[in-house]
């Protein structure tokens, strides 16, 4: 195992462990709003601490973008780790058992290492460039699914950017139409580590943040799936909009929702 790896795995370990701390009583949390529909709780920032203690004791040097924190610039600028400490936090506050810790690196730009953490099912999704992706060390493939028909899709409602919503319920229903169901579950990161292990056939969502997609890209790539735009392209980190699957259902996603949706959405 790459020791970046190894660091990640034991950031995301110790911030499970927070999380799971607070989950024997949910009452003592405090939870924000920051944004519209936009919670933050004193377990996201808590989680986020341990994480970032744990990355610099190992590599004090490196720089880190989290949700809750900012950016820490540290004196190496090669090495970008992006975190998300708690993803899925409305499931969190509202006591459904559904949400990840999300790490990724970035060296000089490319994602080389990720981690997506399910503290309440003890899940570990990982990868590394060029090694495959796995869960709890065994190897995960994305679904062998070549068209929409019979799928089961993965998606997450624009509720941070609900001017979207028509053209987001349009996307919808091309897609319901072809598919077998499509889920709704509140956990992007794990949303996109169940396209990597096959749980899921594909995955499609507005808005999103890097630190929401981040180690999930890699996870679906070294997985043998695609991650790309509403277009077609690779313009998702900074769009925020992103599709991934299987190599031809991915296509077959973006081939159904690309004409109905508005220009704004496919840059």
């Amino acid at each position: 195992m790459h020791p970046m790896l190894n660091i990640a795995i034991r950031a995301a370990r110790n911030a499970g462990k927070v999380i799971l701390r607070a989950c024997e009583d949910l009452s003592k949390v405090e939870a924000t709003q920051k944004g519209t529909n936009d919670f933050v709780t004193s377990v996201d920032k808590e989680a986020e601490a341990v994480i970032r203690e744990t990355i610099l004791k190992a590599y004090p040097n490196h720089s880190i973008v989290g949700e809750e924190l900012g950016q820490h610039d540290g004196s190496d600028a090669d090495y970008l780790w992006v975190v998300d400490p708690l993803d899925g936090t409305t499931n969190f506050i509202k006591d459904i058992p559904h949400f990840a810790v999300s790490i990724a690196l970035k060296v000089k730009g490319r994602i080389e290492q990720a981690v997506i953490y399910d503290p309440i099912r003890g899940e570990l999704f990982t990868a590394s460039r060029g090694q495959g992706a796995q869960l709890n060390s065994k190897r995960i493939r994305v679904s062998n699914a070549k068209d929409l028909s019979g799928t089961v899709l993965a998606t997450g409602f624009p509720f941070k950017q609900k001017h979207h919503m028509d053209a987001y319920m349009e996307a919808f229903k091309a897609l319901f139409v072809h598919t077998s169901d499509i889920r709704r579950a509140g956990s992007a990161a794990l949303d996109m580590a169940y396209v990597a292990a096959g749980r899921v056939d594909g995955f499609f969502e507005i808005g999103l943040k890097p630190w929401d997609t981040a180690a999930g890209q890699l996870l679906v790539k070294e997985a043998g799936g695609l991650v790309m735009d509403f277009a077609g392209g690779a313009n998702f980190d900074k769009s925020g909009n992103i599709v991934c699957g299987a190599p031809k259902l991915a296509q077959a996603l973006v081939k159904e929702i690309r004409p109905v949706l508005t220009e704004s959405l496919l840059k």
